[in-house]
C-alpha cells in the first residue's frame, strides 16, 4: 500500500474550505519568464538526464524533442488551422486569442517578461505557473517545494490540482471552450482522459526517491479517478454558464453526444435509457461520458452516491426537454454532490484486487451496454487500459486491447452492440 498520508491532509484541507484551489497559471499574479528562463544547460537544458541532482535536468530537452505542447502554437499555422481560421472569420488562428488560450502560454500582456515568446507553444509556465517570483530561487540549496508554491509555483504534484490544470484545455473553463462553432468550422472533437493521456506523453520526471521526498506519490488508479471527477465537476459548471445558450435558442451542441446526430439517417440507435426517465425518440443527449464512468466506479466501489449519481444523470437529460433554467439547476444540484467523493475516492489506497474489481466491473457495464454512446465508451476503454497497464497484464491481454480498441478507433463507425459483445470477451480472458 502507498503512504498518501500527505494528499490526505490537503483533500481535508479543502473539503474544509481552509485551502481554495490553486489559480490555474494563466490566471496567476506571477510574471511568466518563458521558456528561455528554463532552458540553460545548467537548468534544465541538458542533453541527457543528470544522475546526481534530484531532478533530470533534460526536462527542456524532452520538451522541445517530444513533447506535443511544444507544437501547439505550430499548429495554428498549419493548413488546417488556416482553415479553421477563415471559417470563422478570423485574420488568422495564430494571433486570434480564442485559439492561443489554449495553444499556447497566452497571458496578458503585463504578465510577460522580456524573454518570453507566445510562439513557445504549451510551455514550462503554461503547467508550472510564472515563475517571477520562485525562479532564481527554485533551485537554491535549502528551498522546498513549499517554499516554491507558496510563491506561485502550480502543485501538478496534487491530483485534483493537476486534473484541473490539464482540462482548462482539455474540456474548457467558463473563460475558454471548443464551442460547435469552432469544431464545425474543423477543429477536432476533444477526446482526453487525464492519466492515460500523462502515460503516453513523455515524461520529465521519475518518481523516484528524491522526488518523494519533495512531494506525494501520486498512484495511476488515483490520478485516473482524479480526471474522472473533475472532468464530471467541470461538466457540470459549463452547463451552468452561459456557453450553454450564449447566442440563440440553439443550446450550445457541443455539450451534447456529437453521434447523436452525426450518423446516417438509415443508422437507427435510439433505445429508451433511464427507465421512467427515458427520452423520446428525435431527442439530442447531453455528452454524460464522465458522469456516466463516475456513476460505474462508485457501484463497483459500493459507494452510496452512486444512487443519487444515476438519479442526477437521468434528471439532468430530463431538464434539456424544458428550459435552460432547468438545465442549468439540475447540474447545480448534481455538482453538489462531487466534493464530498475527492475524499472517498481520491484519497484511498488501491491495492491489485481492488484494480481488478474496478477493471472488471467497468467491463461487465460495458458488455451490458451501459456506454451505448462513443464517447462513453471511448472512455470506458481508456479507463481499462490504464487500469491493465497498472496492472502489468496489459502484453497478457494485448490481443482483447486491440480488438476493443478497433471498436472505438473509429468514431463515426462505432456500433455499440460490438462494444458490449468485445467486452463480454475480454471479461473471460481475465
Amino acid at each position: 500500500m502507498v503512504c498518501r498520508k500527505l494528499v490526505a491532509a490537503c483533500c481535508a484541507l479543502l473539503l474544509t474550505g481552509a485551502v481554495q484551489a490553486a489559480p490555474l497559471p494563466d490566471s496567476g499574479t506571477n510574471v511568466h519568464e518563458g521558456v528561455a528562463s528554463c532552458s540553460n544547460s545548467v537548468c534544465h537544458g541538458k542533453k541527457a538526464p543528470s544522475s546526481d541532482a534530484p531532478v533530470l535536468l533534460n526536462e527542456y530537452t524532452t520538451w522541445i524533442d517530444e513533447d506535443q505542447h511544444s507544437q501547439a502554437y505550430a499548429t495554428l499555422k498549419s493548413e488546417q488551422s488556416v482553415r479553421i481560421a477563415q471559417n470563422l472569420g478570423l485574420p488568422n488562428a495564430h494571433t486570434a486569442d480564442i485559439c492561443l488560450d489554449c495553444h499556447a502560454d497566452n497571458v496578458p500582456k503585463d504578465k510577460r517578461g522580456d524573454r518570453f515568446h507566445i510562439n513557445e507553444g504549451v510551455g514550462c509556465e503554461a503547467c508550472h505557473g510564472g515563475g517571477g517570483r520562485w525562479l532564481e530561487s527554485h533551485a537554491e540549496k535549502g528551498t522546498s517545494h513549499a517554499d516554491n508554491l507558496a510563491k506561485g509555483m502550480y502543485p501538478t504534484e496534487q491530483p485534483m490540482e493537476r486534473a484541473r490544470l490539464c482540462l482548462a484545455c482539455h474540456l474548457g473553463t467558463e473563460r475558454k471552450f471548443a464551442t460547435h462553432e469552432i469544431m464545425g468550422a474543423g477543429h477536432p472533437r476533444l477526446a482526453f482522459e487525464l492519466e492515460l493521456y500523462t502515460v503516453f506523453q513523455p515524461r520529465h520526471y521519475e518518481t523516484d526517491a528524491d522526488y518523494r521526498k519533495r512531494k506525494p506519490f501520486i498512484p495511476s488508479v488515483n490520478m485516473w479517478l482524479a480526471g474522472l471527477l473533475v472532468s464530471s465537476e467541470r461538466t457540470l459548471e459549463l452547463l451552468q454558464e452561459d456557453w450553454f445558450t450564449k447566442r440563440s435558442l440553439v443550446p450550445e451542441l457541443s455539450f451534447f453526444q456529437c453521434h447523436a446526430c452525426h450518423h446516417p439517417l438509415d443508422d437507427l440507435r435510439w433505445q429508451p435509457e433511464g427507465g421512467d426517465a427515458a427520452l423520446p425518440p428525435g431527442s439530442v443527449r447531453l455528452n454524460d461520458a464522465s458522469l456516466l464512468v463516475l456513476q460505474s466506479v462508485l457501484e463497483i466501489l459500493g459507494n452510496n452516491t452512486a444512487g443519487a449519481i444515476r438519479k442526477g444523470i437521468n434528471k439532468l437529460h430530463q431538464s434539456t426537454m424544458q428550459d435552460r433554467a432547468a438545465v442549468t439547476a439540475a447540474a447545480a444540484e448534481m455538482e453538489k454532490l462531487l466534493p464530498p467523493l475527492e475524499q472517498a475516492v481520491i484519497d484511498r489506497d488501491y491495492g491489485v484486487e481492488d484494480m481488478k474489481k474496478l477493471r472488471a466491473g467497468i467491463l461487465q457495464a460495458a458488455a451490458k451496454q451501459r456506454y451505448r454512446h462513443f464517447t462513453a465508451a471511448e472512455q470506458a476503454y481508456m479507463a481499462v487500459e490504464n487500469l491493465c497497464i497498472e496492472l502489468k497484464d496489459d502484453k497478457r491481454l494485448q490481443a482483447n486491447l486491440d480488438e476493443w480498441f478497433a471498436i472505438v478507433e473509429k468514431e463515426n463507425e462505432f456500433n455499440p452492440q460490438q462494444f458490449a459483445a468485445s467486452a463480454n470477451r475480454f471479461l473471460g480472458a481475465l
